[in-house]
């Protein structure tokens, strides 16, 4: 064969493995990216979501999330102990296919222990899909860093892309599920022979590896939770559009920074500055002033320790058998994976911040075994490190003691007002010269609302505007509303809360706080509530005895279930409307005064008592439950309401 020949067979042999490798890198880019929405969107967002609108809380809630650790720990484990190089492209599809059916079951309205099984069936399929990819990811990247900063980067992106991050958690269930299913097919035919890995190789043990990504994973997942659940904090970082594109912008320039570092500097290095990066990050959040600036240090460091994490096991360790890459992979996602990430949101649940002391033993954790290593040929990460301490250590000192954590009764109310998502159907902002201010309350400044953290103005309002509540409705007629919104108000569409008030101090909570929102010029409103007369209109008695029966029996008469349920927790039971004249009539008062009287009480209630004011009522129908009401006090024998039809007030 001449030479030519010979050139031209090793060019065609050379193209044809490029071409495979390419094809391999797309494969692992693709299933990189539907893990890491699966995990992000599906397994922390929209699971929980729905749990929340199956009104599974607390107690209940600690269980099934219990229930997809222990499926992640025991799979991840089971999966490294089983024979890895057993055609690894059925085993992935095994758990995209795991995967994608607990998404789609969640679309049900589940039962508590339908409930547990779905978590167990997200945290197994989970761990089988993670191990059996990060086992065998020389074979799905063609050996290759790139397609691992690639796929943990737009993973990243994705998760933050605005359409997906504020969709239902319907919506999210189904992109999730239907990711699983493109997953499937892009695991086909993926049982190639591993390439070899172009990053340098670092010959640190297991426990070294396992004890740094566990301290990050900690962090990380506690630095989450307490953005996630602080309402200040949140508004800071990736509450809005803008700041979903910049956080999904940065996650992916870190994660192509991790791939250059590692391929430079290796792993030692990356994982200092992933650690630097947090630490700046959970610093910062101690002050929610700069929350702005945590957000950016924040998923620079997730980025670049989720892309060695995910190319440790295969690409960053040396060349070892199938069964050494699957043992690596299974330890570290069952122990740094899902145990230090259950450790970070404990932290986050119980503290509410990362104390200082706890940065101090992480660096201790990640950077103690390498010290000797690291003054002998390291000298340049041993300075970035010093100095990045020196800083965070300023930063400290500048920002003092730690923002305690919500405590009092209204701080948690307000929080489960956000977490309920209240904020969909109630406004909280009275709109000047407009007919809420004789409604609602006295009118509001724009400007004052934004100053809050987040702001409550409102997306729409389906119901009342809820700025002044705590002036226009007692605690207990609160709490009755929750539990039965239709026995007290007939025509509300508002689902039942009485979950809040099970096995929690949730519901109490949230009355504290809407039992707050009472302007200190409510006065002023009052005002506005004596000088209102209702609008002339001829009433119509057949009309009045359906309003009655609709929204006043239920307290008003002796068989009225609100009447009859919260009777001992009344301070002053309701009149019974059927036998005369009521207290807070003036005796001296004619016919048509006592008429004006009831007027303006069924328009606005009676401030300081259980009696709430019926907004919504035309003025029609204001005047025709009045004079209906005013002939049946003056001759209860003759014109008495009907008893008989038990209503609800609102």
């Amino acid at each position: 064969m001449s030479k030519t020949s010979v050139a031209q067979t090793e060019a065609r042999h050379s193209g044809e493995a490029r071409i495979a490798v390419f094809v391999s890198g797309w494969r692992g880019i693709v299933l990189v990216v539907i893990t890491y929405v699966y995990f992000l969107i599906f397994a922390q967002f929209a699971f929980l979501r729905r749990l929340a609108e199956l009104r599974i809380a607390d107690t209940h809630l600690k269980l099934v999330m219990a229930a997809m650790g222990i499926g992640g720990v025991l799979v991840s484990l089971l999966a490294a102990c089983l024979n890895p190089a057993n055609r690894p492209s059925v085993r992935l599809r095994a758990g995209l296919l795991t995967c994608a059916a607990a998404a789609a079951l969640t679309l049900l309205p589940l039962s508590l222990p339908l409930s547990v099984l779905v978590a167990f069936l997200i945290g197994a399929g989970l761990g089988l899909l993670t191990v059996t990819l990060v086992t065998n990811l020389a074979s799905y990247s063609g050996g290759s860093l790139l397609p691992v900063g690639l796929g943990t980067g737009l993973g990243y992106f994705l998760c933050n892309f605005p359409p997906l991050f504020t969709a239902s958690p319907q919506a999210q269930a189904v992109a999730a599920a239907t990711l699983c299913c493109v997953g499937i097919f892009a695991a086909t035919n993926t049982d190639a022979a591993p390439m070899a890995c172009e990053a340098p190789m670092q010959q640190l043990s297991l426990p070294r590896v396992l004890l740094g990504f566990t301290a990050l994973v900690w962090l990380d997942s506690a630095a989450f939770f307490i953005i996630q659940n602080t309402p200040a904090l949140k508004a800071g970082t990736w509450q809005g559009t803008t700041h979903l594109w910049t956080n999904a912008s940065l996650h992916l320039a870190a994660a192509l920074l991790s791939v250059w570092l590692l391929r430079r500097r290796g792993l030692t290095f990356v994982l200092g500055c992933a650690f630097a990066a947090l630490t700046t990050a959970c610093l910062l959040l101690l002050d929610p002033s700069r929350a702005v600036l945590a957000s950016v240090f924040y998923p620079v460091g997730v980025s670049l320790y989720s892309v060695a994490l995910v190319a440790y096991p295969a690409l960053l360790f040396g060349p070892a058998s199938t069964q050494d890459r699957a043992r690596r992979a299974g330890w570290i996602y069952a122990i740094a994976g899902w145990f230090g990430s259950a450790m970070g949101i404990g932290m986050g649940q119980n503290l509410g911040h990362i104390p200082p002391a706890f940065v101090l033993v992480a660096a201790v954790a990640i950077f103690a075994p390498q010290i000797p290593t690291l003054l002998h040929n390291r000298r340049c990460e041993v300075v970035t490190t010093v100095v990045v301490l020196l800083v965070a250590g300023l930063i400290q000192l500048s920002l003092g003691r730690p923002t305690a954590a919500p405590n009092s009764a209204v701080e948690r109310g307000r929080k489960v007002y956000i977490a309920e998502g209240c904020i969909n159907c109630h406004s909280q902002y009275v709109r000047p010269n407009t007919r809420d201010v004789v409604l609602w309350g006295p009118a509001q400044l724009l400007d004052t609302l934004r100053t809050a953290q987040p702001p409550l103005i409102g997306n729409r309002r389906l119901g009342p505007d809820l700025s002044e509540i705590g002036g226009r409705r007692s605690p207990l007629w609160l709490r009755a509303h929750f539990i039965n919104p239709q026995q007290i108000s007939h025509a509300s569409f508002m689902p039942s809360y009485e979950y809040l008030f099970r096995n929690s101090t949730r519901g109490d909570d949230l009355i504290a706080y809407l039992s707050s929102l009472k302007s200190s010029n409510y006065e002023e409103h009052i005002r506005l509530e004596e000088s209102w007369q209702p609008a002339p209109s001829s009433p119509n008695a057949g009309a009045a005895e359906d309003l009655f029966s609709a929204d006043c029996a239920t307290c008003h008469t002796p068989s009225g279930p609100t009447r009859v349920r919260w009777q001992r927790s009344f301070e002053h039971l309701p009149p019974n409307l059927q036998t005369g004249p009521w207290s807070h009539l003036p005796s001296s008062d004619s016919p048509a005064q006592r008429q004006f009287h009831l007027a303006r009480i069924i328009k606005f209630g009676i401030p300081g008592t259980d009696m709430p004011g019926h907004e919504y009522l035309s003025d029609h129908d204001i005047t025709s439950i009045a004079i209906w009401l005013n002939k049946s006090i003056v001759q209860p024998s003759t014109s008495a309401p009907n008893s008989t039809t038990p209503g609800e007030i609102q």
